[in-house]
């Protein structure tokens, strides 16, 4: 069992400056304390995320750690280039040192997607032929793509990555159906949600993957979800902060559907706090409590990686920072094993 991190880098009430000091700072300790790796959201025009330009973000981010791996979860390729994507995956791969996780994605929200002149209609076909061009980029020396959205002839590929053929690569699942491709491909997945949607998807990743020539060659690729998680030394101190810092990202995460007039009802994470605290989605309380529902969930869930969350809302700096030392010194040492899948 391995443990990330995922963060929205969402909002809280500090000043800017401090805010982005604070999720250095986070990444240090993640870094000297067993973390697999940290991931980062893209978002654009909204308080749900100050990290808008992962790669600056993760740039400073792969100067303060030396082992923990990084990426984008993910980057929101109908927005970027591919050319440049190409060549900052490459500088970041190389800085690091070969510790890059790359993410991709077509973006969640269509009003991000059109404050940039990208309709939802056209996102998927943008999002296609930009991750045929990134491939290619990472592969060869030269880039030759013609689709609808991009043309490219013999643009020179003069970058290149640590990691062979490419870093390794995170798409988001949501439903059994999409699968396959991911599977095929030896993709990382993450799923958010309840455990019992979750396990569908990974059930049926470990089928699908069982029938590829991969199988044989290479460990099982790491099948995620995500968990909020604060950790106090008492019950009720946990809640109280954990109720305020849910339902400040949570207000974060609404906030550009809502001015739209069209607030999330589908949302796989329930915005009530105690709804999602019964759903095993927050893991809110005391260590025992928290290694005991956190076990439940990746029982559950039938995953092999858990992407934590201890900084969201208006969490304190100190808050979080309590909750990963609590965690990594008191949860993490319990799952040592691969658990049973019932």
């Amino acid at each position: 069992m391995k443990f990330g991190v995922f963060d929205h880098v969402d909002r809280g009430d500090v000043p800017l400056a401090q805010h982005f000091d604070n999720r250095l700072r986070l990444a240090e300790f993640y870094d000297h304390n067993g973390f697999h790796a940290y991931h980062v959201a893209e978002h654009h025009g909204t308080p749900l995320g100050m990290a808008s330009s992962p790669s600056v973000f993760l740039a400073a981010v792969i100067q303060r750690t030396h082992r923990l791996r990084l990426g984008p979860l993910v980057y929101t390729l109908p927005l970027m280039n591919p050319l440049r994507l190409v060549e900052e995956v490459c500088m970041l791969d190389q800085m690091s040192h070969g510790r890059l996780e790359l993410g991709v994605g077509r973006g969640s929200s269509p009003y991000e997607l059109a404050y940039f002149g990208v309709t939802a209609e056209e996102s998927g076909g943008l999002y296609k032929e930009a991750y045929e061009i990134l491939m290619q980029g990472l592969q060869s020396k030269t880039i030759n793509f013609e689709g609808k959205h991009y043309r490219f002839k013999d643009y020179p590929v003069v970058l290149e990555c640590v990691q062979k053929p490419t870093p390794p690569i995170w798409y988001g699942l949501s439903a059994p159906a999409a699968v396959p491709w991911t599977a095929e491909n030896g993709v990382n997945i993450v799923c958010n949600g309840p455990s019992s949607n979750i396990r569908p998807i990974t059930d049926r990743y470990r089928e699908v993957w069982a029938g590829t020539a991969r199988s044989s060659a290479r460990p099982l690729p790491l099948l995620g979800m995500g968990r909020h998680i604060v950790i106090a030394e008492t019950r009720k101190d946990a809640l109280a902060a954990g109720k305020r810092g849910f339902d400040r990202w949570y207000a974060s995460l609404q906030h550009l559907w809502r001015v739209h007039g069209n607030p999330m009802k589908h949302y796989p994470i329930p915005e009530d706090f105690m709804a999602a605290l019964d759903a095993g989605i927050l893991l809110v309380g005391t260590a025992d409590k928290v290694a005991e529902g956190l076990q439940r969930e990746i029982e559950i869930a039938g995953v092999n990686y858990v992407l934590t969350r201890f900084a969201f809302g208006n969490l304190s700096y100190e808050e979080s920072l309590r909750s990963a030392t609590i965690f990594a010194q008191e949860v993490m040492p319990r799952f040592t094993s691969e658990p049973s899948y019932a």
